[in-house]
């Protein structure tokens, strides 16, 4: 049986509101980052993390501002800022007791997809996989030709600038990486079972790629 839990994360003087989604056998669990203006409640990464779900992988939904700083634009573009409070999800999956023992993927939105690939580049020992949805995987920068861990770039075919942006930082990485175009959608996959097949490619992705470090494998055994 699934369980979902209302979490609180602290640390760095803030305070961070999120959804952690359980399945009875997790076999990894995923952070998600939400893109300008949205948040654990995004009925699109919602639905994406339902379908993780299904497949085994626990799910983190989590606001990566507080209330009073989603109102700020400059914060809500920041990267840094946003790589530093996934960075601290991360930390805090890693201590939680359902969870520390789980390898970890991102999942990146929009800005978020930013925000995802400079944490994958900070600390590349803690992330297995990064997948982007509809993402700006060009605001990394320079953290993009550091980025080890196996990368999914998911754009909406008819999304131009933004399969644009894309290509480009597809180019710029240097980990296992891999750009698929879903046909007809744009930039949210409102278009009917768009976003199912983002859902379905990123759970592929995950499956592939998260595997327990071999110290964890072997404690698993025992």
């Amino acid at each position: 049986m699934d369980h979902t839990f209302q979490v609180t994360i602290t640390g760095d003087g803030i305070s961070l509101d999120g959804i952690l989604g359980l399945p009875a056998h997790p076999k990894g669990v995923i952070a998600f980052a939400h893109g300008s203006g949205s948040g654990r409640f995004s009925p699109r990464n919602q639905f994406v993390a339902r379908v993780l779900e299904e497949g085994g992988l626990a799910t983190l939904l989590l606001d990566l501002l507080s209330p009073g700083e989603a109102d700020d634009r400059r914060k809500v573009f920041d990267i840094d800022l946003l790589a530093d409070r996934l960075l601290l999800a991360r930390s805090w999956l890693q201590t939680h007791g359902r969870t520390k023992q789980l390898p970890a993927g991102y999942f990146g939105a929009s800005t978020g997809a930013g925000a995802a690939l400079q944490a994958a580049a900070r600390q590349p020992d803690a992330v297995g996989a990064v997948v982007s949805r509809g993402g700006r995987p060009d605001l990394a920068g320079p953290y993009l030709s550091r980025v080890t861990a196996p990368t999914l770039l998911l754009v909406g075919g008819e999304d131009g600038p933004v399969v644009g942006m894309n290509e480009e930082a597809l180019a710029k990485l240097t980990c296992p990486k891999q750009l698929m175009t879903i046909p007809g959608a744009t930039h949210l996959f409102e278009e009917p079972g768009t976003l199912e097949q983002v859902a379905q490619a990123a759970l592929r992705w995950f499956q592939r790629y998260l595997h327990p470090a071999p110290q964890q494998a072997k404690e698993s055994l025992q």
